[in-house]
């Protein structure tokens, strides 16, 4: 073998990573999940693709959709699209969420509980992708009832919906902040 050709540790890469045509995005985006739909026609089947998809900012605002399409990049693509147009704000606090909270939708249920420095993000593949998208650093998650992923991020989406910072608890009861810590 000649000194060109020395094999190091590394294994070859199987091509250069694929550029984007537009300039890198300032959100997080997740895909979470695609899925295959066939629709049964008198020549066979007819497959669509769906996809779901978590963005986010990484500094409290974060949403979720859902597109259809003939091909898996249109469906994402359309679900990117459709969750920055209806992104939410939440609140973060110390890199967690301000209080324990119970997000429900259909069958599932997200429990969501905030964490002290350096806990990490605990939580299973939907629920991690939302709050890792919003920004939070420290949360423990438990997923309860259905294992759909869909459900399970509007799940984890309406529990963040709920929460609430001190000041806006203070101001809702007409009190100071000191009088309710």
């Amino acid at each position: 073998m000649t000194t060109s050709g020395v094999q190091s540790g590394k294994r070859e890469s199987r091509g250069e990573k694929r550029v984007r045509d537009e300039q890198e995005s300032p959100y997080i985006e997740h895909v979470v999940k695609i899925y295959r739909v066939a629709k049964v026609v008198k020549g066979g089947r007819r497959f669509s693709f769906s996809a779901i998809v978590v963005v986010g900012d990484g500094a409290g605002h974060v949403g979720a959709a859902m597109g259809k399409a003939s091909e898996v990049p249109d469906a994402i693509r359309k679900a990117i699209e459709r969750a920055k147009r209806h992104m939410i704000e939440v609140p973060v606090v110390n890199t967690t969420i301000p209080h324990e909270v119970l997000g429900r939708a259909d069958a599932a249920k997200v429990l969501l509980k905030p964490a002290s420095l350096g806990t990490g993000i605990v939580a299973g593949g939907p629920v991690r992708a939302v709050v890792d998208a919003a920004g939070y650093k420290n949360i423990l998650t438990k997923s309860l009832g259905s294992n759909s992923a869909t459900n399970v991020v509007w799940a984890t989406l309406a529990g963040l919906r709920q929460l609430k910072t001190v000041e806006e608890f203070a101001a809702m009861r007409g009190r100071e902040v000191a009088e309710i810590l």
